[in-house]
């Protein structure tokens, strides 16, 4: 197999290249970083960057819908961690196998890795290992 003696920090894009809000971030703030960045999901870590949940566009979406009397005022001062994830996205240890980064990006636009405790380090996206899967497959 393409993977069978690979380390998955090959694929990781550092945390310092992955835009990312912490759990007391605001849903406005949020809202904002997620239009800033062009992104649809982003990852959510506690005040000592440990990797908490993803919160995607999705969930602020259904929040706003059951929440129909909120505007974008109210959403200064609403953190984010009050709009709960539609879905889990799983992180990974730095130290898994391929095999497990394969199973999780199958499921995920991303996957979230995290060091042994629990500290968020990056993401490696399903995209860059499509790119690597069909660079392999030319030669």
């Amino acid at each position: 197999m393409i993977f069978s003696r690979m380390n998955i920090l090959f694929f990781l894009l550092p945390k310092s290249k992955v835009a990312y809000v912490q759990d007391n971030f605001t849903l406005r703030q949020t809202v904002e970083k997620l239009r800033f960045h062009h992104y649809t999901a982003i990852p959510v870590l506690d005040h000592d960057g440990k990797y908490l949940w993803t919160i995607s566009e999705g969930d602020i979406l259904w929040y706003l819908k059951d929440n129909w009397a909120m505007n974008f005022k109210l959403a200064e001062d609403l953190p984010i961690s009050n709009v709960p994830a539609g879905r889990e996205i799983r992180p990974i240890p730095s130290t898994a196998r391929m095999e497990d980064l394969y199973a999780l990006a199958m499921g995920q636009n991303f996957v979230p890795v995290v060091d042994d405790k629990g500290v968020f380090i990056g993401i490696i996206t399903r995209q860059q290992i499509m790119k690597y899967i069909f660079r392999q497959q030319e030669k």
